[in-house]
């Protein structure tokens, strides 16, 4: 995982008071006076290594980027293709003109938001998994809140669809997040399972109260409307859903790097003892931070129903939050560079079509393609952690 919050090392540190958020046993947190090797660390100035940690960050995903393409060309002409005309017409379905780029486009937007429902909560230090499970429960929420503010000016009941998402998703992730802090339950576990709970909830409601009579083929909850519908970015097939996106992680990266709350946030990711000794409330945090990762899932499913399909139906487990995993990780948790990466991964998703009508390969390709990345991401942070990289000096 980044190391994009503050470290501070264990033996800099006094001794820690007791319980969570306690303050300190006399005065208050700003006259503790901790070791000078403790406030050095907590410094939001950069240091003279910067370069090494920016060296990282390039390197981890380039080798990641290299050895995926070697491996997967290696699977390609296993199968009996020509890898280059496979790379050739994944570039052609995702890039090579203004048809295929809006196709990309369209898949990137909800992926940047489920992008952030896992590198936003990593600010924290937890590893938050669940993105698929607080999309489809967002997405059945702004259904229902479309149904509940029928007649209502078009703004008012988009910006009703889109809190209600928000909201439920940020319930839902938030959950995991206060279970870490009172039972200490494992975030990633817990949201995993939240997801397949999630994912079933939808299901159950789709299917049974919240059927359209009239959905015979295709279960999904009553139409939202025209009224209610979000239109297309002007001149272009892209509805608006990529501009939140992308203004949603602009937001989540000038907060975490410009704020105090932002600077609290990696302190508290890098050293919560560190965190604790200094007066943040590292609880608070932990919440907070989950419920944004799963409000940026919810507010993903929400425009799903408002931009493309028109109602919550099966069409919305679309995988979008478990490729929001692998986006957030080659992005190194990075919310900016979420919007690069996720433009990527849609490009591929984008050109999977293309692969199955000229060559005759499966749709799914380009879900083992995605795997291959996600593995080599994860066995090169694996060795980045080991501190070839950044060695200490």
């Amino acid at each position: 995982m980044t190391r994009a919050f503050v470290q501070v090392p264990e033996d800099a540190l006094p001794a820690s008071p007791q319980g969570d958020d306690a303050a300190p046993a006399s005065g208050p947190a700003a006259d503790i006076a901790p070791a000078p090797a403790v406030v050095a660390q907590l410094s939001p100035r950069r240091s003279a290594l910067d370069w090494r940690a920016l060296l990282d960050s390039a390197v981890v995903p380039l080798c990641a980027l290299l050895i995926t393409i070697a491996i997967f060309s290696a699977f390609v002409f296993a199968v009996g293709k020509d890898p280059l005309e496979v790379w050739a017409l994944l570039y052609q379905g995702a890039f090579a003109d203004a048809f295929s780029w809006q196709n990309t486009l369209l898949r990137a937007a909800p992926l940047i938001l489920t992008g952030l429902a896992v590198a936003l909560p990593a600010q924290v230090g937890l590893v938050i998994i669940g993105g698929e499970g607080a999309l489809v429960l967002g997405a059945l929420a702004a259904a229902v809140a479309a149904q509940v503010t029928t007649g209502a000016p078009p703004l008012l009941l988009q910006t009703a669809m889109l809190l209600s998402g928000m909201a439920v998703g940020g319930l839902w992730i938030g959950l995991c997040g206060w279970l870490k802090n009172v039972r200490n339950v494992n975030e990633t576990i817990a949201s995993l399972l939240m997801s397949y709970i999630g994912i079933a909830l939808f299901n159950h409601l789709v299917e049974g109260a919240l059927r359209d009579p009239e959905s015979l083929n295709k279960p999904s909850t009553k139409p939202i409307g025209d009224a209610a519908m979000i239109g297309n970015i002007p001149g272009l097939d892209v509805h608006w859903g990529l501009v939140i996106g992308i203004v949603a992680a602009v937001v989540a990266f000038v907060f975490l790097r410009k704020t105090t709350g932002g600077f609290a946030v990696r302190v508290v990711g890098g050293n919560q003892r560190a965190a604790r000794m200094v007066g943040i409330p590292v609880r608070k945090w932990i919440v907070t931070m989950s419920a944004l990762g799963g409000a940026s899932a919810g507010l993903a499913g929400a425009i799903e129903v408002g931009a493309v399909h028109g109602a919550a139906n099966a069409g919305v487990i679309a995988g979008y939050g478990n490729a929001g995993i692998l986006i957030a990780f080659i992005a190194r948790q990075n919310p900016l560079a979420v919007i690069p990466v996720a433009i990527l991964i849609g490009g591929i998703s984008a050109a999977g079509g293309l692969l199955q009508r000229r060559l005759d390969m499966p749709d799914a390709t380009v879900l083992v393609l995605q795997g291959i990345a996600f593995v080599s991401i994860l066995a090169l942070e694996t060795l980045n952690g080991r501190k070839f990289f950044s060695r200490e000096t």
